[in-house]
């Protein structure tokens, strides 16, 4: 249960982050992380559309620099963007100069206010450095969907376990993650409608 809701220390360490929206709000936010690559961002896109479900995705700025179209058609399609830096690199193995540059390179192609650090985790300098600049946005579910050790049914099991009002839902449009997302996507969104859930982005 750690890394699928994180500990009410690790949202204290970061308070200014959003961690859950409102929790009196029959509402989830489905975020995808790392992408967009042409290997699964396209399939995930056509599974939004289908609902008519609008998400944000925090895009690594160098796939977003390599796929380009890729990039525009998540925009083009109503979708939030957010930063995930540009090479996907984490907080505490980097300095807040090198850190803050990452950011910023990635944000030449997303223009965004949105940003969600690699792996939840960083500095506390580069965090306040982020809370300066950009609405920080961590998660209240974390799917599983990249490990090898979870199945399809598993990654919807933990949807089914954990979701609740105002979560902030993260997948991954990653290879690690496409096989799975293609059974475990379509069938999450049918059951969260079923629960009465709306879908909503950040402003």
């Amino acid at each position: 249960m750690f890394i699928e809701q994180p500990a009410k220390w690790l949202r204290w360490l970061y308070p200014h982050a959003l961690w859950r929206m409102d929790r009196h709000e029959k509402a989830v936010y489905l975020t995808f992380d790392d992408g967009p690559i042409p290997e699964a961002t396209p399939f995930i896109l056509d599974v939004l559309h289908h609902y008519g479900i609008k998400a944000t995705f925090f895009m690594v700025g160098d796939n977003a620099r390599k796929y380009p179209q890729l990039h525009q058609r998540v925009v083009n399609e109503g979708h939030r963007i957010g930063n995930h830096t540009h090479n996907h690199i984490s907080g505490f193995r980097h300095t807040i100069h090198d850190y803050s540059y990452n950011v910023e390179k990635a944000n030449a192609y997303l223009k965004t206010n949105l940003v969600r650090p690699p792996h939840g985790w960083m500095r506390l300098e580069q965090y306040a450095w982020l809370s300066r600049k950009f609405k920080i946005v961590m998660w209240d579910l974390v799917t599983r969907d990249y490990s090898k050790w979870m199945t399809a049914d598993d990654v919807l099991a933990n949807v089914k376990r954990y979701a609740r009002n105002g979560s902030i839902i993260t997948f991954h449009d990653s290879l690690k993650s496409i096989d799975k997302l293609r059974v475990a996507l379509p069938a999450a969104i049918e059951w969260l409608s079923s629960q009465g859930y709306a879908f909503k982005t950040f402003e």
